[in-house]
């Protein structure tokens, strides 16, 4: 431990070696601030959306992964709190990552995916397993990456997109960029609201205080100075109102007020094969929760983070070495939360080693040293081979871990004086893969294996009083098989996405399937272009799921799917107009995502998207 430690303090401290420059690192350097995604994820199962995919499904974040990604779900009603599961995991134990910066919230430990507006980030990337080494508490089941990116040459676009469909259904969304070769901007804008007042399926009845209004802002800029420095300044703010929707048994008539606002501002220097970043951010989040419209009475909780951060990266021939050194200082005040405070110190090495151009591996290791409780070491290995050029086969084993959150340490009236005593959650986890590529086929397929220890759960003690301990170890069990295929056949272009995911998560002190995870998921896009006409399928299985420990009560599995169509209208002075319709759960399916909790009965959206 003390060689390893050694390393790392050397790496971070001699920021001014020199070596022959490689264009390759410099390039990512400048347009992509979260570049261990891409440098150190040698083996690591990826998926990228792009933006055509973020136009098809106009709202928030929730709305785009669901269909092109192997997650589940779970929303409390059309536009309300969403979140997520990522290979039978908890959402508290999925990371969101903003530009290279872990957002959870430090009082839940989640995010809120209806929180997040896609098309104001240019780049989601879904990274599948653990990345505790890199992204840090919550990485376990696998983290999910919005980016920014910022292009360095001459350029000005500008692209609007207005939409109206049922339940008075609104969304405005502008994306403007501008750059030259020493700097660039970017601004994006979006607004979505609803009435959301859709009918539950089956019944006289109509999802009632479900209207919701959203808006979010994103700016950056990025300014390159002389031959080997920049300086890049990103923000994303958003403000939400939403009524929450009652359920089938009982109605509703409370209210959840929030903004978060996110500021990073980084510098860059690079010089021959070494590179040096520091970053500082700050990140602040804040809710009132209303139980009666009619009143004024609230709850709340803010926290705010700031983020310290100095990388350095070095090449030494076909080995890649990045030092770490992160601090953050946690806030946090609310009406259930006495004001807390929590400090975090960081170190991370991580290593990427390319012996020949059939094999690419890398080692990580990470130590937090935190305030509020003792952190584990934890650490990743990963790699690939080229058997052939159309096969490779890829592994990756980790180690990671979840924090405590302030709920869970400081909740009032739980307990707290002893919560101190909480561990971290922690999960030994293994994956191996093969990818073939054909000339108009790709096929990934991945198997897995997570054993997680001291999962948090909160009990009641003999007096009725409900606290965290650390009680349960789970398993999770799983196979994952991507197709994706593409064809021309003249003037036919043709695409077929498919996701099918097998996932056994179980409690193994009673071997039960763990609440709210599918079997069985599936996904199938398919998508028809032909001269100005565009037309696609999406579509979305998720199998039978228990909603008790004990598995005797369960949500019956369902199919939706959804239907698009676009035609893009001849230039008129430089400008493409593209017009969309989308029928959204074709078959009128009568589903839920959380039980007694109707998601909307088929509905019909337009969309006019101008492209400048």
């Amino acid at each position: 431990m003390k060689i390893i430690l050694s390393i790392w303090v050397l790496l971070v401290g001699t920021p001014f070696l020199m070596a022959q420059s490689d264009s390759t690192i410099v390039l990512e350097e400048v347009v992509l601030t979260d570049v261990k995604l891409r440098q150190f994820s040698d083996g690591v199962k990826t998926t990228v959306l792009n933006d055509s995919v973020a136009r098809r499904n106009q709202g928030t974040l929730t709305d785009n992964l669901r269909y092109n990604a192997p997650l589940f779900f779970k929303e409390y009603g059309y536009g309300m709190t969403s979140t997520v599961s990522f290979r039978g995991t908890s959402a508290s134990q999925t990371a969101v990552v903003w530009n290279g910066i872990n957002i959870n919230s430090p009082m839940s430990g989640q995010t809120d995916f209806n929180t997040l507006l896609s098309q104001t980030s240019n780049e989601v990337t879904i990274r599948s397993g653990g990345g505790s080494t890199q992204y840090g508490t919550g990485a376990i089941g696998g983290s999910i990456h919005l980016n920014t990116i910022l292009e360095f040459n001459e350029h000005t676009t500008h692209e609007l997109s207005l939409g109206y469909g049922a339940f008075d259904s609104r969304s405005l969304f502008y994306t403007g960029a501008i750059g030259k070769k020493q700097n660039a901007l970017k601004i994006g804008v979006g607004y979505y609201a609803s009435e959301n007042d859709f009918k539950y399926l089956g019944t006289d009845r109509r999802n009632e205080n479900g209207a919701f209004e959203n808006l979010g802002l994103d700016v950056s800029y990025g300014l390159v100075l002389g031959k080997s420095n920049i300086i890049k300044v990103y923000n994303q703010t958003f403000f939400g109102d939403r009524n929450f929707s009652g359920t089938l048994t009982a109605p509703s008539n409370d209210n959840y007020r929030d903004a978060n606002s996110r500021s990073l501002i980084e510098w860059a220097n690079f010089k021959g094969k070494r590179v040096q970043r520091v970053k500082a951010a700050y990140l602040y989040e804040r809710y009132r929760y209303y139980p009666n419209l009619s009143a004024d009475e609230f709850s709340f909780g803010t926290s705010g983070t700031l983020f310290l951060n100095y990388d350095y990266k070095y090449q030494f021939k076909n080995f890649l070495i990045n030092g770490i050194t992160e601090f953050q200082n946690i806030d946090a005040d609310g009406s259930s939360i006495l004001s807390e405070n929590r400090q975090l110190f960081t170190g991370i090495l991580l290593i990427s080693h390319a012996p020949s151009e059939q094999i690419r591996y890398g080692a990580n290791i990470r130590k937090d040293w935190i305030s509020s409780y003792e952190s584990p070491f934890v650490f990743s290995v990963n790699g690939e081979y080229n058997v052939t050029d159309f096969h490779t086969i890829s592994v990756l084993g980790s180690k990671n871990f979840r924090a405590p959150t302030f709920n869970d340490l400081y909740w009032e009236g739980a307990g707290a004086a002893g919560n101190n005593s909480l561990q971290p959650e922690t999960a030994l986890q293994g994956e191996i893969g093969q990818r073939f590529s054909f000339k108009n086929v790709q096929v990934q397929l991945n198997g897995y294996y997570i054993a997680s220890s001291d999962l948090i759960q909160w009990r009641p003690d003999i007096t009725g009083v409900w606290s965290p301990i650390n009680v349960k170890d789970a398993m999770q069990l799983g196979f994952e098989a991507d197709a994706r295929w593409k064809k021309e056949i003249g003037p036919h272009h043709i695409s077929l996405n498919a996701v099918y995911s097998y996932t056994k998560s179980t409690d193994v002190e009673t071997s039960k399937q763990l609440l709210y995870v599918p079997f069985h998921t599936m996904r199938a896009n398919i998508a028809y272009a032909r001269g100005n006409w565009r037309a696609y399928v999406q579509s979305l299985y998720n199998g039978e799921l228990y909603t008790t420990t004990d598995n005797t009560q369960d949500l019956p599995g369902y199919f939706v799917a959804n239907f698009g169509l676009e035609y893009l209208f001849p230039k008129f002075f430089g400008m493409d107009t593209t017009a969309a319709v989308n029928v959204r759960n074709l078959g009128n399916t009568n589903y839920q995502t959380i039980a007694f909790r109707p998601m909307p009965n088929r509905h019909v959206n337009f969309q006019l998207n101008f492209k400048f």
